[in-house]
């Protein structure tokens, strides 16, 4: 079954790779159907989580390569990543003004972007769909470096490596797809509706890795900007988002199990990469 992955392209690994991550989504809105609410505590465990899988990512499998990557062109080494990371992080904040949305927790007052007289539900499902765009992105961009083979002395930039961050990723859409869905369903909304709005958010991340995959294999040297630029817009989530509402309730479970989310990425990363 992997040596069959492994031949197919990449686009068509990102793919599915991402229809993966996008079903841990769709398995965390699930718990909708077992009851109106998870303990705070429990939740902002499992952001805390997310937000430490997301931060190795970002260095782990995206900002190594990227600097490795870097060692071979005319610019100085810290060039491309810097640049890569920091517009990584411009986008997510030009797409924060430009779209309406609520973070999980808020009131509807406390929207954020351009205003709207959208229902609380779809502004949810908008708040997490703009922070899985960087997602479906690196996952793309890994397995495009992989399909670009640029691999030999680029730690990172390996098949393992590409499938440990759709792991990762996955890992850390559940409490996503929980944290959209179970608002919605103690407000009232039905437990069927609740999880098509939570799976909802997941949708757009097999579309932006088919983005990003492609995206390196028409243009490679583009490939350190890319990974780089992943990494910064899933930085910019992890500061934005996922610490700020972990630390809500319980910031030192949150601090603890970000340290737990950070190690489970980190050894997925060096065990399969």
């Amino acid at each position: 079954m992997v040596g069959a992955f492994a031949g197919l392209p990449p686009v068509v690994q990102a793919f599915l790779a991402t229809l993966f991550t996008w079903g841990m989504t769709a398995a965390g809105a699930g718990l909708v159907f077992g009851t109106k609410n998870v303990p705070r505590k429990l939740l902002d465990a499992m952001l805390g989580f997310a937000a430490g899988v997301m931060i190795a990512a970002s260095f782990w499998s995206l900002l190594a390569p990227a600097i490795e990557l870097s060692e071979a062109g005319s610019l100085p080494v810290w060039v491309p990543p810097v640049i890569g990371f920091l517009a990584g992080g411009v986008f997510l904040r030009l797409l924060d003004k430009a779209l309406p949305h609520l973070h999980p927790g808020m009131k509807l007052s406390e929207a954020e972007g351009p205003h709207t007289k959208w229902r609380r539900s779809v502004l949810l499902v908008s708040a997490i769909t703009l922070h899985n765009i960087p997602e479906g992105l690196a996952v793309g961009v890994a397995f495009g470096a992989v399909g670009a083979g640029i691999t030999g002395g680029v730690p990172g930039a390996t098949l393992g490596a590409a499938i440990a961050l759709a792991v990762g990723i996955g890992l850390q859409n559940f409490p996503e797809g929980t944290a959209v869905a179970m608002p919605l369903r103690r407000e009232g909304m039905s437990r069927g509706r609740s999880f098509f709005y939570g799976q909802l958010s997941g949708v757009v991340e097999p579309v932006a890795a088919v983005v990003g995959a492609a995206a390196v294999l028409f243009a490679q040297p583009i490939l350190p900007y890319a990974l780089a630029f992943a990494a910064g817009a899933m930085i910019f989530v992890v500061a934005e988002e996922l610490i700020p509402e972990a630390k809500r309730g319980s910031p030192d479970i949150a601090a603890m199990s970000l340290m737990v989310g950070f190690s489970v990425m980190m050894t997925l990363d060096v065990a399969l990469g």
